[in-house]
């Protein structure tokens, strides 16, 4: 099982620096996925070889079984051909191959297990790979969302903690208003001095008009005193 726990010490490793690096999640996570498959490619071909030694443990197995049993029939033609002292050394020729044979199958025995539990092994990294792809894009948008949230709480602490920009912001108000101000006070005296001139004419024309009236009643008189001729 030393394959997968290399694997593991690996990966983890990989996600540390990636993370202590504070890189972008999306990149991270691509990063992160990219790296499981590469290691689960190398370690199928590790399971491969393993298996590979499973089954030439087999084969050798099997051979020297078949082996026992081909002296095993020598053995017994021997003993059917009145020739014990042969059959006897094909008997200890068997239970050489016997002995090998019983040994090569508790090797591929233990190989066999060892090779079904790296094939279990196998089939969980696959699905936990294949479940980091299927939440890779949840996570990030939640990344994305989060950090959204975070530039909206820095722009809000670095506005709240500005209060130089409120102040001169209120400023700027207040002079807007005095502005305002300043601009409707100028319009009521100019509103005050037009109505003041259209006053001072109509009493010029009004003195104007009086005058004239009083000049021509005293030439009428003066002439009405004149003789007549």
């Amino acid at each position: 099982m030393g394959i997968f726990s290399r694997l593991k010490t690996l990966i983890s490793a990989n996600v540390n620096s990636a993370i202590g690096k504070a890189e972008k999640p999306e990149k991270m996570l691509n990063q992160l996925i990219i790296e499981m498959n590469e290691q689960l490619i190398e370690s199928k071909k590790a399971v491969a070889m393993a298996i590979a030694d499973e089954k030439k443990l087999e084969r050798e197995k099997d051979n020297q079984l078949n082996q026992a049993k081909e002296w095993e029939r020598k053995a017994m033609l021997a003993v059917t051909s009145g020739k014990d002292d042969l059959a006897k050394e094909a008997l200890l020729r068997k239970q050489e191959y016997d002995n090998a044979g019983a040994e090569y199958l508790k090797q591929w025995q233990a190989q066999k297990a060892s090779v079904d539990q790296l094939k279990e092994s196998l089939r969980e990294l696959q699905n936990k790979i294949d479940e980091a792809q299927r939440k890779k894009n949840l996570l990030i948008a939640r990344a994305k969302r989060a950090e959204a949230q975070q530039k909206i709480q820095d722009t809000i602490s670095s506005v709240s903690g500005n209060q130089s920009a409120f102040e001169a912001f209120d400023r700027m108000s207040a002079k807007v208003d005095e502005m305002e101000a300043m601009a409707d006070a100028s319009k009521e005296l100019q509103d005050l001095s037009n109505d003041s001139n259209l006053e001072r004419k109509f009493k010029e024309l009004e003195k104007s008009d009086t005058s004239a009236d009083l000049l021509l009643l005293e030439l009428k008189e003066k002439m009405k005193a004149l003789p007549e001729k």
